[in-house]
């Protein structure tokens, strides 16, 4: 259990990708983190893209202190566009992201990075429908299923879930 006594944001928003946000919660959590989920307000209950599963928000995004988590996971879907005009979201990412906490990111994920002000010359991935955003953002689009970009973990769709996990779990374990 790597990830003993890691704390993890985890944000859930309405159409979140189903396994890009349960398939990576379950590995952090076999990996022994702690996870919170933070949505919009604490107890909304988010239905996913494909409708077949739920996720409950644990905290609001006006409830979180950004400094209580060790990183955060933004998983794709429609979510990432829905979350991303929120403060309290954005200012959680672009605090764990310059106090150097982990931020990881799949598929549509990186259109909160964008908003957060947080992908500016790094290098970057995810679904080809967010590419053109990322380059005017700023950040050097790369074709690959996951990697590590200094405290940025990038995954690009739901097939490179496993390398994405891989990469994470690394992350959070501290492993160059």
């Amino acid at each position: 259990m790597r990830l003993n006594g890691k704390k993890i944001a985890f944000l859930v928003g309405p159409g979140f990708e189903d396994l890009e946000f349960w398939a990576v919660y379950m590995r952090l959590v076999e990996e022994g983190a702690e996870i919170t989920t933070v949505g919009v307000k604490a107890g909304d209950v988010y239905s996913s893209k494909h409708g077949g599963l739920t996720a409950k928000a644990d905290l609001g995004e006006m409830d979180v202190v950004g400094n209580e988590f060790d990183g955060v996971v933004i998983p794709g879907g429609w979510a990432p566009d829905k979350l991303r005009r929120y403060d309290g979201i954005k200012r959680l990412v672009k605090t764990q992201f310059d106090e150097g906490h982990i931020i990881g990111l799949i598929c549509h994920a990186g259109l909160v990075g964008i908003s957060a002000g947080i992908v500016e010359g790094h290098r970057a991935t995810g679904s080809e429908g967010i590419k053109d955003d990322l380059i005017n953002a700023g950040a050097q689009w790369v074709d690959e299923a996951a990697f590590r970009d200094r405290n940025l973990v990038w995954g690009r769709v739901v097939a490179d879930i496993p390398d994405f996990n891989r990469e994470l779990v690394k992350a959070f374990a501290g492993d160059e």
